[in-house]
């Protein structure tokens, strides 16, 4: 038995997971370990195929999209976002973060689109959830959890948005998580196609990414987990069954938090930034696109006050970048993120790495569980098999 697969075990033994499935990585070596059950009942065994709600580890691929798009000579990352999201032509921010919602000014300057994917566009969430100008994101918008049935089609969604103040001025602080909604909405403007047409064609497909999506078609809810979160008092409860939330396509489909995937697909995605945007031949991203998604663009000022959510770490388009090793696993321009649904994808574009835990029970908050400090450690250790 690999290490790797006593680490995974032991978190099924003592009932932190159901199961879980991960992979470890560099160039042609891969290990891969599966363990437990898709559900706390134990009559579904973990399979390497096995479907999960990856969450905010599907940013990375929205903002991959969106630079398809710049790529395409369709958009410019100093574009203006007014010209396809019209309703935020003129955005209204709160005068200052502690300000009421109806205490406003108007926006310096545009929000254009790099704002969008370096999260500084003024939308999304800060260290501070008590915020006058948060609470609109959870009541209007059903930002958090991710429950893709209660939210609005883009249209009204975009309408609502608009009617919300801005925390911050465009370009002036991080801001967690819509961005991401924000560029998903972008891109089927942009494209005239829908989040999930624009995807499947333009990197699922070209990848053979078979099983990622935004619902689980019925022929495979047999492989999809069910969702859990951790009681206080101990032990698991259900948040959503394969027969759930996913397995109807959704009004809105998320860019930041909406994606089911499985561990070869994400890795295949993670072929694609490794080979700085070439796939076996085949060009889907330009080597320009994936430096700008994998490259810092936070101010040490910025890095600071998003540490609830960065640890200390930058932010590139899409994911977080290790700029130091402030942890065992943090590694110097390490790239991706993690998903409040216990999930985590990360590459390291210097050496080829790639670490990928896909588990089934969401985190308590934004720091990573255990499972996935002694997971990255395991693949720091040794050196990604």
């Amino acid at each position: 038995m690999s290490a790797l697969q006593k680490i995974l075990d032991t978190y099924v033994d003592n009932g932190t997971v159901p199961g879980a499935v991960a992979l470890v990585a560099r160039g042609d070596r891969v290990e891969r370990a599966v363990t437990g059950s898709q559900d706390t009942s134990g009559t579904s065994p973990m399979t390497r195929d096995s479907i999960f709600r990856i969450a905010s580890i599907g940013k990375p691929v929205t903002a991959a999209a969106v630079m398809m798009l710049v790529d395409d000579g369709r958009i410019a990352l100093g574009d203006p976002i007014a010209r396809w999201l019209p309703e935020l032509a003129s955005p209204m921010v709160v005068r200052t973060p502690l300000s009421p919602v109806d205490d406003v000014v108007p926006a310096e300057r545009p929000i254009t689109v790099a704002d969008l994917l370096d999260f500084r566009a003024g939308y999304g969430f800060p260290s501070d959830f008590s915020l006058p100008a948060v609470a609109p994101l959870f009541s209007e918008l059903h930002q958090a959890p991710p429950r893709p049935q209660s939210v609005p089609a883009p249209d009204e969604w975009l309408a609502r948005l608009s009617r919300i103040p801005m925390l911050h001025q465009p370009g002036e602080a991080w801001l967690y998580n819509l961005c991401s909604d924000l560029q998903g909405v972008l891109i089927a403007r942009v494209s005239g196609r829908t989040l999930p047409e624009f995807l499947a064609e333009r990197l699922f497909e070209p990848l053979g990414m078979t099983d990622t999506g935004f619902s689980v078609p019925a022929r495979d809810l047999g492989r999809f987990t069910s969702c859990y979160r951790p009681l206080p008092s101990g032990g698991l409860e259900l948040v959503d069954a394969p027969d759930g939330q996913w397995s109807t396509p959704p009004a809105f489909p998320s860019g930041a938090g909406g994606l089911v995937s499985t561990v070869d697909d994400l890795h295949a995605f993670a072929g694609l930034l490794l080979g700085g945007g070439t796939v076996e031949g085949r060009r889907l991203l330009s080597p320009e696109a994936v430096r700008e998604m994998t490259t810092d663009h936070l101010t040490p000022a910025q890095r600071a006050a998003g540490t609830l959510f960065l640890q200390g770490q930058g932010w590139g388009f899409g994911g977080s970048v290790d700029i130091e090793r402030v942890e065992p696993w943090n590694v110097p321009g390490r790239y991706g993120w993690v998903g409040g649904t216990g999930t985590a994808a990360y590459v390291v574009p210097a050496t080829g790495e790639v670490t990928i835990l896909l588990s089934q029970v969401e985190m308590t908050g934004p720091t990573p569980a255990a499972l996935m400090h002694d997971f990255w450690r395991y693949a720091t250790d040794h050196h990604a098999v």
